[in-house]
C-alpha cells in the first residue's frame, strides 16, 4: 500500500483485501460512520491475526492481545507491538493480514482520533473480544463445545459484541437511531449470532480441517452423532438432523436480525442496506445449507454472484418499505426451519450452567411473518 496516502485512505485501500463482504457493505454507511466501522472491522481483525496467526504459547498470545488493547487504549506503542508481533506470524498468514498487521499504528492513530462516543464503543468490543475468544480457541478441539449456551457464549465474544458496538455507534451517529436504542439493543446480539452461527454451520468442515469443531455436543448427542468421530466423506445419518436444528436456531436469530434493521429510520437508507445486505446473503446461505445436505467443503453452499447481485437489487428498491423488506425475508427464508428462542441471551450467564434448548420446530413461512418480542434472544 502506498505509505504517502492517508491514515483514512490507507484503511479503505486495505479493507477489500481481509474481507471483500465488509468491502461491500460498510461502503453504504453514511460518510460519518464508515471511518469508525472500517476501523473497527480492522481492529478485530488485527486481533483475531494475533490470536490465530501467532506461532507462540497461550499465554503468550493472551499477552500480547493483553498489549494490543493497551495501544488501542493509548498505554503502550503501537509500533514496537508491530514489531514483535511480525516474526511470530506463521507461515500461512495472509499477506493482507502481514501489512495490516505491520501496519497497525496507522488503524490505531484513526480510532485515536475518533470522537469519544466512538472510540470508547471500539475499545469495549474489542478487549472483550480480546478475552473471549482467547479463552475458547485455547479449548478449540474436534469434540466441538459441550452445550448450545456455550455456543451461544462463543458467538457472543467473536459476533455478539460487535453488534453492541454497532448499536452504539449508530446511537451516536442521529438522534432519531438513539430513540430506538432499548429496541435496538434487544436484538443487537441475536443479530450478530444469526451471522456467526451461519458462518459456523457453512465453514464446519473448513474449521475441522484447521482442528476445531464449533458445534454443540448436546445438540447432535440426542440425534446419535459424536462430534469427535465426524468425517466429511462419512456423515451418519444424524448429522443432518442435528445440522437442521441449528439451522433452525440461525434463521430465529435473522428474523431478530430483521426486528433490529427496521428500527432504523427509513431515512437512514444506508445503515439499512449495511444490515440488510449482511441479512439476506445469511438467509441465502442457510437455504443452500438446508437443501445441500452432506456437503464437504464451504464452497459447495456458497451464494452466487447472481444471487448476491439480486439481494443488492431487491433490498435497494425496498429499503424503506417494512411492509415489502418482511415480505421479501419470508420469501428468502420459505421453507427454513424455525427454533422459537426462549429466553434473551446474556453475556456469561448461562456458562457452566445446564444448557436450555430452543424450542425446535420444522415450519414454513406463508405470508407476512409478525416477529415474536416475546422470548427473543436480543440484549
Amino acid at each position: 500500500m502506498d505509505s504517502s496516502t492517508s491514515d483514512e485512505a490507507y484503511q479503505e485501500q486495505i479493507l477489500p483485501h481481509v474481507s471483500r463482504t465488509f468491502a461491500l457493505t460498510i461502503p453504504q454507511l453514511p460518510a460519518a460512520l464508515r471511518s469508525a466501522v472500517t476501523n473497527a472491522y480492522l481492529l478485530c481483525r488485527i486481533a483475531d491475526t494475533i490470536e490465530d496467526q501467532t506461532s507462540t504459547s497461550a499465554a503468550a498470545r493472551l499477552g500480547l492481545l493483553h498489549r494490543f488493547v493497551a495501544v488501542l487504549c493509548g498505554r503502550e506503542d503501537a509500533a514496537q507491538l508491530a514489531r514483535d508481533v511480525a516474526p511470530r506470524l506463521t507461515e500461512h498468514t495472509l499477506p493482507a493480514e502481514r501489512e495490516l498487521i505491520l501496519n497497525s499504528g496507522r488503524v490505531i492513530r484513526v480510532a485515536a482520533a475518533l470522537a469519544p462516543p466512538q472510540r470508547a464503543a471500539i475499545e469495549r468490543c474489542v478487549a472483550v473480544m480480546c478475552d473471549g475468544m482467547h479463552r475458547f480457541q485455547c479449548i478449540a478441539s474436534l469434540q466441538g463445545l459441550a452445550r448450545m449456551s456455550d455456543l451461544d457464549d462463543y458467538c457472543y465474544y467473536v459476533a455478539g459484541v460487535v453488534g453492541e458496538m454497532l448499536t452504539e455507534l449508530f446511537c451516536a451517529y442521529a438522534p432519531g437511531i438513539e430513540r430506538q436504542r432499548s429496541g435496538l439493543q434487544r436484538f443487537s446480539i441475536s443479530f450478530a449470532q444469526g451471522l456467526q452461527m451461519t458462518n459456523i454451520l457453512k465453514d464446519v468442515w473448513d474449521d475441522q480441517e484447521r482442528g476445531a469443531c464449533w458445534l454443540p455436543r448436546d445438540v447432535f448427542a440426542r440425534h446419535g452423532v459424536e462430534l469427535a468421530d465426524l468425517r466429511p466423506q462419512s456423515q451418519p445419518p444424524g448429522f443432518d438432523a442435528g445440522m437442521r436444528e441449528l439451522i433452525g436456531v440461525a434463521h430465529a436469530h435473522l428474523r431478530n436480525a430483521l426486528a433490529f434493521t427496521l428500527l432504523i429510520p427509513r431515512s437512514e437508507a444506508g445503515i439499512r442496506r449495511f444490515c440488510l445486505w449482511a441479512i439476506g446473503l445469511a438467509v441465502l446461505t442457510l437455504q443452500r445449507l438446508a437443501h445441500t445436505p452432506g456437503f464437504t467443503a464451504g464452497r459447495q453452499v456458497k451464494v452466487s454472484h447472481a444471487a448476491v447481485a439480486m439481494t443488492q437489487l431487491l433490498t435497494n428498491v425496498a429499503v424503506r418499505q417494512d411492509w415489502l423488506l418482511r415480505r421479501l425475508f419470508d420469501f428468502a427464508a420459505h421453507g427454513l426451519p424455525l427454533a422459537r428462542l426462549e429466553t434473551p441471551y446474556v453475556p456469561g450467564l448461562r456458562a457452566g450452567a445446564d444448557s436450555r434448548m430452543p424450542e425446535f420446530q420444522e415450519t414454513e413461512m406463508h405470508g407476512q411473518h409478525e416477529l415474536r418480542r416475546e422470548g427473543s434472544s436480543g440484549h
